[in-house]
C-alpha cells in the first residue's frame, strides 16, 4: 500500500475508476453513428472491489444490451448515455470534492493550522 493509498484511501481509486468510466461513456456517445459499435460500460461497483484488492478490472467491463436494438448493429443508446455520463459527472465531482478536502486538511495539519 502506498502512502497516497493510507492518506486517501479508496477514493482516490473511486476517482481514477470515475474518470476511466467517463472515457468509455465518451467513447459510446462519440460512436453513437458507428455501425456494429457496441456500447460498454464498467460495472463501478464492482471495478471498486476489484481495485482495492489490487485485481484487474477487465473483466467490470461489460456490453450494454439495448432495449431497442439498431438496424446498423450499433448499441448505443443516446439517453441512457447522457443518463449515465451525468450521473458518473456529477460522483466524480463528488468524489473530487472529498478529496480536495481531504487534501486542504493534511495541508493544514502540515502547515501547523
Amino acid at each position: 500500500m502506498s502512502v497516497g493509498d493510507a492518506l486517501l484511501g479508496i477514493h482516490a481509486t473511486a476517482l481514477q475508476l470515475r474518470s476511466q468510466r467517463m472515457s468509455m461513456l465518451a467513447s459510446n456517445i462519440a460512436n453513437a453513428a458507428t455501425p456494429n459499435y457496441k456500447a460498454r460500460d464498467i460495472n463501478f461497483a464492482q471495478a471498486l472491489r476489484q481495485a482495492s484488492n489490487g485485481e484487474s478490472i477487465e473483466s467490470s467491463v461489460e456490453y450494454r444490451v439495448p432495449l431497442q436494438p439498431s438496424l446498423d448493429g450499433n448499441t448505443v443508446e443516446m439517453s441512457t448515455e447522457q443518463t449515465a455520463f451525468a450521473e458518473n459527472a456529477l460522483a466524480y465531482r463528488s468524489s473530487l470534492s472529498f478529496l480536495q478536502g481531504r487534501v486542504g486538511t493534511m495541508m493544514r495539519a502540515l502547515k501547523g493550522e
